[in-house]
């Protein structure tokens, strides 16, 4: 068992994992967006992180020595409504239907990114309401977004944006890797449709929001066109 901190407001998350380089990466990364964690190699010194401590999520993989995560997913619906997230490699399939049947919120597949997972982590602890968008300061690249105090910075420098982008922005923080298209942003940041607002609007303040916060705005990492569709925020 092996316990990192951040911050201690952060969300604690423990990643359960008999793979060490798999728990190393996770731990780094999370840290990094802001999170608390925790390790567990196997499943009884997962069990008894829960049942001592219980976290905020579980991040938790299906093949664990002593007590496999089917029989650590079952403890923990037993006993409380904790947030799990299944890490499953490709071939376990029936094990992840299972897993989804049992109670797990979602379900990450091997090999992954692990940007792919801290989205996912926040996504799932928005969705079950143990934390809202304004309670983590987010980081990507060299941007750090305080949502509570309105504070951006790129490169330690602050960045004044109009309301309508930081809303745009704190909208696309809250649905990091998901396709999202023009008029899901203006449901969801002008509380409009496209019968009273031309989803143009939304393509000139994504490249406003670009310009001001790319490293390279014609070629951007974060902001991304889903062509067809709309557009994704990748961390």
């Amino acid at each position: 068992m092996h316990v990192s901190t951040s911050p201690a407001t952060a969300r604690r998350v423990l990643v359960v994992d008999d793979e060490p380089m798999v728990r190393e990466v996770l731990t780094q990364y999370l840290i990094a967006d802001g999170f608390e964690v925790s390790e567990a190699g196997n499943g009884d010194d997962a069990v008894d992180l829960i049942a001592g401590d219980p976290p905020d999520l579980v991040l938790l993989d299906l093949m664990l020595p002593k007590r496999n995560g089917l029989d650590v997913l079952a403890f923990i619906r037993r006993t409380s409504s904790l947030p799990v997230i299944l890490l499953t490699a490709r071939g376990e399939e029936a094990d992840r239907v299972r897993g989804l049947e049992a109670g797990a919120d979602d379900y990450v597949v091997k090999p992954f990114s692990a940007r792919e997972v801290s989205a996912r982590v926040k996504t799932v602890l928005r969705r079950s309401g143990v934390v809202e968008p304004e309670a983590l300061v987010t980081a990507f690249g060299d941007v750090t977004v305080d949502a509570a105090r309105r504070v951006v910075t790129k490169g330690g420098v602050d960045v004044e944006l109009p309301r309508k982008e930081f809303e745009l922005l704190t909208c696309f923080l809250s649905h990091a890797g998901e396709a999202l298209s023009r008029e899901d942003l203006l449901q969801k940041v002008w509380a409009s449709s496209t019968e009273w607002q031309d989803p143009s609007t939304v393509t000139v303040h994504v490249r406003r929001l670009r310009g001001r916060l790319e490293d390279d705005p014609s070629n951007p990492a974060h902001f991304v066109t889903v062509f067809g569709h709309g557009y994704r925020f990748e961390p």
